[in-house]
């Protein structure tokens, strides 16, 4: 696949029912922005304006909290943010 061949296939999840989908060029985005926007839609559809103050503290304090990391997956490419709704963004090959 060549770099203008890919998308980004962007999905919201409530447990098992699917609550967004886009998809967009891959070369729209870095990687670093596509995590920053899994976080922005994760936070807004799932976090209340405190876990979301935690989600941004810093790491080993007494309030940080895990609600926006993003995970990182192999084949096929795949970022995740979120527990419960929770966001993927996949590179995959246009129609």
């Amino acid at each position: 696949m060549k770099g203008n061949d890919r998308v980004w296939v962007i999905r919201g999840w409530d447990s098992t029912k699917q609550i967004f989908e886009a998809t967009v060029k891959y070369g729209y985005f870095s990687e670093n922005q596509m995590k920053c926007l899994l976080k922005a839609l994760t936070a807004k559809h799932g976090l209340t304006d405190n876990e979301i103050v935690e989600s941004y503290a810093r790491k080993n304090t007494k309030i940080a909290s895990s609600h926006l990391d993003v995970q990182v997956f192999g084949k096929p490419y795949c970022l995740s943010c979120g527990d419960n709704p929770y966001f993927t963004a996949q590179v995959d090959k246009s129609e």
